[in-house]
């Protein structure tokens, strides 16, 4: 049984979703402790019992610990079983990391699953549904994974109430990605949304966006967009656009928080990415060590910076997979990431 120390490195819940999924498909058990020790609200909170409850259901699983707050957790996976499956998150948690925590066990199996996720779709600290759809599924299709994804409705934080569903086919193979230069800039699309709000914030958020950026770069088609949801809120997506690669950055509303304020976040987000030589967002960065660690051949991606969570992901990846992630370069810096099969 595998040890993995759930206060290392950056300690988040990061490190019991890799560990997971790669038990799920390595059908290696493990035993995770000190489950985010260092967090304010120490232990399993409801995200990460979604995420725990939701691997075991596909993998018919024998767990022990799987209760709020737990910091010990013991995960023996069995055959992972496709089908239809709905999960409820029951607060505003991510919708998109229980996703992230299933989608590359259920890619790997033998026929089609469709899940539906209700909790947090547009939540703090995590990517958005926006992310995953326009930005994290390009790079799967690229890899040959084919994910679907869709929400009906919207779930902002704290109240949540919203809904992810996917459509996740059976892949048979991964294939690797070489991307250590993103080529020159083609265009910067987005999308400015509100739910429950005037739509005058909207259109203040995008106008933010043309007066920063429309000098400067060819702004292509930054949508306004109506979201339905039980509560109220909003967000900004950028998404820019390379001969060889792509970057997104995103930032929500809150109560008293300006328009432009938020469109500000989002803009200052895409111009640090830019004044380096990344090839890909950090934050993409993360989401693609698992996925490449099963690819047909060895993959090198260019990150725009090496971060706690990249550090972190690939330490417990490489305790399920020994050498398997290498990363050159300086913590906080640009870097290059290597994975081999």
């Amino acid at each position: 049984m595998i040890l993995i120390d759930g206060s290392q490195g950056e300690g988040g819940g990061q490190i019991l979703r890799t560990s997971l999924a790669l038990s799920l498909y390595t059908s290696q058990s493990f035993k995770i402790v000190n489950i985010r020790s260092r967090r304010q609200q120490s232990g399993l909170r409801p995200q990460h019992l979604a995420s725990v409850k939701a691997a075991a259901s596909i993998g018919r699983s024998e767990v022990e610990g799987a209760n709020l707050s737990s910091h010990e957790l013991i995960f023996q996976p069995g055959d992972i079983h496709p089908g239809r499956y709905e999960f409820n998150i029951a607060t505003a948690g991510s919708t998109s990391l229980v996703l992230q925590t299933v989608y590359l066990p259920l890619s790997l199996a033998t026929s089609t699953s469709n899940i539906t996720i209700t909790g947090g779709t547009h939540v703090p600290k995590s990517p958005i549904f926006e992310y995953l759809d326009q930005h994290w599924c390009h790079f799967l299709q690229l890899m040959g994974l084919d994910i679907h994804l869709s929400s009906g409705i919207a779930g902002f934080y704290p109240q949540g109430g919203g809904q992810l569903q996917a459509r996740i086919r059976s892949s048979s193979t991964i294939s690797p990605l070489d991307i250590l230069h993103r080529g020159q800039l083609r265009q910067i699309r987005g999308i400015s949304a509100v739910a429950n709000l005037d739509r005058r914030i909207a259109e203040r958020q995008r106008a933010q966006v043309l007066r920063r950026l429309g000098d400067l770069y060819r702004l292509n088609d930054i949508r306004i967009l109506d979201l339905t949801s039980k509560f109220k809120g909003t967000f900004l997506l950028l998404l820019a656009e390379f001969e060889k690669s792509q970057a997104c950055y995103s930032a929500l509303g809150e109560p008293g928080k300006p328009a432009e304020r938020v469109a500000d976040e989002a803009i200052e987000a895409l111009e640090r990415f830019l004044a380096t030589d990344g090839a890909v967002d950090y934050y993409l960065a993360d989401q693609l060590l698992l996925p490449l660690s099963f690819a047909s051949g060895p993959s090198q991606i260019r990150t725009s910076q090496i971060t706690s969570h990249l550090l972190t992901n690939a330490d417990v990846i490489n305790a399920f997979l020994p050498k398997r992630i290498q990363i050159i370069g300086n913590h906080g810096e640009p870097g290059n990431v290597i994975i081999h099969p």
